[in-house]
């Protein structure tokens, strides 16, 4: 089911931001490995974490800007009317829950795991992932496409302007341990 653009996948703010995480993400559904979808209030906390982070209120705008004219088609609209209707540890995490269910997506990637419990998701046919199980998710079902995704990512990277394994680092560093050796495996 994951080796298909017709996959959505809902991205929490937390791989969004680091920037690593989201280029990997980004290049996936760039290369049709997956359909990704976000929300304002998504895209909202991204630019506060952004800002906290000494990214100008400007360059974080940009930012928000590029991914939405990248994947037009990403942004859940009218899922607001579900959020106070859901349930969830955190109170904080039920518009990711709402914007899930109204695109009908079929994961939730959030590094946060324990804010979504499985029982929670189950009701709405949803499942969550961590960045690094579902991007090792995605190159276990597309290795090929996967490392074409990612040996053009790296080509890309100008700032500052890192080989396949400087970038490999840069993803383990980042908790993507698990996708940086299975990427590596492949090169």
């Amino acid at each position: 089911m994951i080796h298909s653009v017709k996959f959505t996948a809902v991205l929490d703010t937390n791989v969004i931001y680091p920037v690593i995480i989201r280029d990997l993400l980004f290049w996936f559904a760039y290369y049709d490995l997956y359909t990704p979808k976000w929300s304002h209030h998504i895209f909202d906390e991204w630019r506060e974490v952004m800002q906290r982070k000494g990214v100008s209120p400007k360059e974080a705008e940009k930012r928000v800007r590029k991914a939405n004219l990248a994947f037009p088609d990403a942004l859940v609209q009218n899922y607001e009317g579900l959020i106070e209707l859901l349930n969830l540890p955190d109170e904080k995490d039920r518009h990711v829950l709402a914007a899930a269910i109204k695109t009908n997506a079929h994961v939730i990637v959030s590094n946060n795991i324990k804010d979504f419990p499985e029982e929670v998701l189950d009701s709405y046919g949803l499942k969550i992932k961590t960045a690094d199980d579902f991007l090792t998710d995605i190159i276990d079902l597309n290795p090929e496409t996967a490392i074409e995704a990612f040996k053009e990512m790296v080509l890309n990277k100008k700032n500052p302007d890192w080989d396949e394994y400087e970038v490999l680092d840069s993803l383990r560093r980042n908790g993507l341990v698990d996708t940086a050796n299975y990427l590596h495996s492949l090169l």
